[in-house]
């Protein structure tokens, strides 16, 4: 008996990869216009919210959870200084460490920022439990991925 055809999955349709990236390039258009009514970019936006749900942390911290260098993160928070969201300043436990948190107009602006979430939601068609597994399922799929990445 011959073997069956393998699939030829080197299309841009049968990629994970490519439905992951046009998937973001779609979230990125939907949340644009809502940024843009809080005056942020989207990884501002991702600082913001980290600094919501907990104040006062150090750069190091905030680029670990975004998978950023500092490199990229510094002048991201120096915009979000210069717009009075963010003040940085020295630990003055460890000099070689500088901390951000909220001024009060970055705290004020979560109460503009909370009905960003629902939109995104009734944007993506999905139920709720359905995102949820979803965004379960690619948390699980980018630390496999980063586990594979330091591997090598």
């Amino acid at each position: 008996m011959a073997d069956a055809p393998k699939e030829d999955l080197l299309q841009l349709e049968k990629l994970l990869c490519f439905s992951v990236y046009s998937a973001s390039h779609a979230f990125n258009r939907i949340y644009k216009p809502l940024l843009d009514e809080l005056g942020l970019t989207y990884p501002q936006y991702l600082v913001m919210v980290s600094l919501w749900q907990e104040d006062n942390q150090s750069v190091r911290s905030i680029g670990e959870k975004m998978y950023l260098e500092s490199s990229t993160l510094t002048p991201l928070l120096k915009r979000l200084e210069a717009a009075d969201l963010v003040s940085r300043k020295r630990d003055p436990k460890d000099e070689r460490s500088v901390r951000v948190s909220l001024t009060e107009a970055g705290a004020a602006l979560r109460t503009k920022a909370e009905k960003i979430p629902t939109c995104i939601l009734e944007a993506t068609g999905l139920d709720l439990e359905t995102a949820k597994r979803l965004h379960r399922d690619l948390r699980s799929m980018r630390n496999h991925l980063e586990a594979s990445a330091v591997k090598g």
